[in-house]
């Protein structure tokens, strides 16, 4: 859990880079050709299976552990020595509001940029090859309000998500230390602060413009 988190979370810093690119006001040039390399390369399609396989084994090792425990203990107990956060008891309802969230994510744009024929090719200046429209069907997308709407639950559930697992990866595999334990939480915050807000900008912005 914890060595798939860290991966997934390294993931979602360079998945924001890239998306942040929707933001260019260049007509979806920088992020189709962005697409295009990601969809097309051969290290990076081979590193997106990897990709998907954490994803699958982090959601399933969560819904498995989280079962064990509850195997484990029959009852609640009588007095709760360790103050716990809202977010480390809700770890398993975050996880799958994500998992939902992703589900529709990758349907909506992934699925459509791989596996079907429904975006148009476009060429820019310099190209002499097509590269397939997916700032179009984005920018479509983001001016429903409600599909705006999901993709903000999906990034408070991711919030609360990384608040609670970033730090907890670290004591899971012996890397918290009294001298440190305050930065990782501090590191771990900014994490679960700015990833969301990031993705979340771009919705946003697009669907107000």
């Amino acid at each position: 859990m914890s060595l798939t988190g860290l991966f997934l979370i390294l993931f979602l810093i360079i998945h924001l880079i890239g998306n942040l690119q929707l933001l260019a006001n260049d007509g979806g040039e920088a992020f189709n050709t962005y697409a295009y390399f990601m969809t097309t390369n051969p290290l990076i399609k081979t590193v997106s299976y990897g990709l998907y396989f954490f994803i699958l084994l982090h959601s399933f090792q969560g819904i498995i552990l989280w079962l064990k425990n509850r195997a484990a203990r029959s009852s609640k107990y009588a007095v709760q020595k360790v103050q716990s956060t809202w977010a480390s008891r809700n770890m398993v309802m975050l996880g799958i509001l994500i998992f939902a969230f992703l589900c529709i994510h990758m349907g909506d744009f992934w699925f459509k940029m791989k596996f079907t024929d429904q975006l148009d090719v476009v060429t820019y200046a310099g190209m002499d090859y097509g590269v397939k429209d997916l700032f179009t069907r984005v920018d479509v997308a983001y001016q429903e309000l409600w599909i705006v709407i999901i993709y903000l639950i999906g990034m408070i559930a991711l919030a609360f998500h990384l608040a609670h697992g970033f730090q907890s990866a670290f004591q899971t595999l012996g890397w918290n230390h009294t001298k440190y334990n305050g930065l990782i939480k501090t590191v771990g915050w900014i994490f679960a602060i700015i990833l969301p807000i990031g993705f979340a900008i771009i919705p946003i912005v697009m669907y107000l413009q």
